[in-house]
């Protein structure tokens, strides 16, 4: 007798599936820490490796850009040889990387140990989602299974900053990284014993030049505007953005033509699929930017010590939270465009209120109005999200997840980048203008590097002489931050418009029927324990 599979009540989770839910939480909190982690230790970083601003900015962000750039290859690679065995490898080869980054003696080794950091990081990310859409059958444990991963995952994020400044206090630069190899370790001895085998073999491999076009086009963009903001408009960083531009536009034409695409631009056929990823994209990229020049101004401008830095970063984690938790509450009760609309208005108050700080005695302006930035938009990277995944069929729901993982990585990474990169070039050509007179050449153009390497020679000079340098290095970067703030508030303006405009007739998507899910999880997935 054949049996109803819509009616079909699913097998519910046992203790052993909540056990690997905590493993499984481990490294996705770890890789969301390892995008925030490093800001506090910029300081001592550059004083001992001495990057210049360039470098700099891609120790901080080659992770993210490599994990934005590998995580659906990767998705599709777990399909084929078991995502519990590459989670297990991603483990290993991210707990190997991590030592070689606390251990790194110049920017180089640095930036190459970070980007094996990120290929790393991209195994783990898909890996652990789509195990727990494995392990966790019943629709209601299935939501509060996801709801945690993704609360660890935003957990991490915001309090990397925190648990950074602590080891700082007591531990070198280097030892942020090694936060994450007990968990690693973890990782190992415990996913075999609790975490099932998954693969799919009807899944094609990966195609190569797909992943290899889509890292070389934005790697290569993002190096053209870091040499424009370094170095002003010029041939090099020029040609870079127009082969970036080029090689994304053969990427794209190549997707059209595979039978099974690195991305499924059929999804983008659904305007609301686009729109929601955009606006997803540019809020995090004015999250990560701002939080990133912020934390900055905290121990550079302000004078900080690393762990009193993190603790002045917690109001943003509260920020953040509670903008995250109180958008889906929201929901229900109030249109979708007129709660996200309204919290991008919000979180262009945060910018205005950032365009006022002023100098170092603008301590708590600066830490509110970051925090009021998370509070605005966290109903869009979280509504968003759902708006994303919702308008793809069921069946092309994993295809969906893994565009918006990589579209929320994108935007952390271009955050700190692009925001960043106009903050730093604000920065010396302020600094430029201003330097004091009289002090030697090479000291100027160290200063003119970074601010944590104008703090780091203005010790080294004339107790007078260093107070006028560090006086004019802090009011430069006083300046970035002034400037970027007020694109960001209006971009965040020119969102709210955006969001009040096309999403007017728009609402959250709800589940699947239980059948029409059922079936397209069966005719995709194929599970061996």
């Amino acid at each position: 007798m054949s049996t109803d599979v819509g009616t079909t009540a699913p097998p519910r989770a046992t203790r052993r599936e909540w056990l690997g839910l905590a493993v499984l939480a481990l490294p996705t909190m770890l890789i969301a820490m390892d995008l925030t982690v490093l800001h506090l230790a910029l300081p001592t970083l550059t004083a001992e490796l001495r990057p210049g601003n360039t470098e700099l900015l891609w120790i901080v962000d080659i992770y993210g850009f490599l994990i934005a750039g590998f995580l659906i290859p990767m998705g599709a690679i777990g399909d084929r040889i078991g995502r519990r065995r590459l989670l297990l490898i991603g483990a290993v080869a991210f707990g190997a990387a991590s030592v070689v980054s606390a251990f790194s003696v110049n920017p180089a080794m640095l930036i190459a140990a970070r980007a094996l950091l990120g290929i790393a990081g991209s195994t783990l990310m898909p890996s652990t989602l789509s195990l727990i859409r494995i392990m966790f059958q019943d629709p209601k444990q299935q939501r509060a299974a996801i709801g945690a991963w993704s609360g660890f995952f935003g957990l991490g994020t915001v309090i990397g900053p925190l648990v950074g400044g602590t080891f700082l206090e007591w531990f070198w630069w280097g030892s942020v990284f090694l936060i994450g190899v007990p968990v690693m370790a973890l990782l190992i001895i415990l996913g075999p014993i609790l975490l099932p085998e998954y693969r799919d073999r009807s899944v094609v491999r990966p195609d190569l030049i797909s992943v290899i076009m889509s890292v070389i086009g934005m790697l290569a963009l993002i190096f053209g505007i870091k040499r424009i903001a370094q170095d002003g408009l010029g041939l090099v960083p020029g040609i870079a953005i127009v082969v970036g531009l080029a090689v994304a536009a053969l990427f794209l034409s190549r997707q059209r033509l595979l039978e099974q695409p690195l991305v499924d631009l059929s999804l983008f056929r659904n305007k609301l699929f686009g729109t929601a990823l955009g606006m997803v994209v540019l809020a995090t990229l004015l999250a990560a930017g701002s939080q990133f020049l912020v934390l900055q101004y905290l121990q550079l401008v302000r004078g900080l010590p690393p762990v009193r830095a993190g603790l002045w970063s917690l109001p943003i984690t509260l920020g953040v939270i509670i903008g995250s938790f109180g958008g889906p509450a929201l929901a229900g009760r109030m249109k979708l465009s007129t709660l996200i609309s309204g919290g991008l208005v919000v979180s262009a108050l945060g910018m205005v209120l950032l365009t006022r700080v002023s100098g170092p005695s603008d301590l708590f302006l600066a830490v509110s109005g970051t925090a009021v930035i998370g509070l605005g938009l966290g109903p869009l990277t979280v509504l968003g999200t759902g708006l994303i995944v919702g308008a793809a069929p069921p069946e092309r729901a994993g295809a969906a997840s893994g565009i918006s993982a990589t579209g929320s990585e994108l935007g952390s990474a271009l955050g700190i980048a692009v925001i960043g990169s106009v903050g730093f070039a604000v920065y010396r050509a302020n600094l430029a203008d201003n330097l004091p007179e009289g002090l030697p050449a090479p000291v100027g153009k160290a200063a003119e590097d970074t601010l944590a390497a104008a703090v780091d020679v203005a010790h080294t000079l004339p107790a007078a002489d260093g107070s006028r340098l560090l006086s004019v290095a802090r009011e430069a970067f006083v300046h970035g931050l002034q400037t970027t703030a007020t694109v960001g508030a209006v971009l965040a303006v020119l969102l709210a418009v955006a969001a009040a405009t096309l999403l007017r007739n728009t609402r959250m998507p709800g589940p699947p029927p239980l059948a029409e899910a059922d079936d397209a999880a069966k005719s995709s997935e194929k599970t061996d324990n």
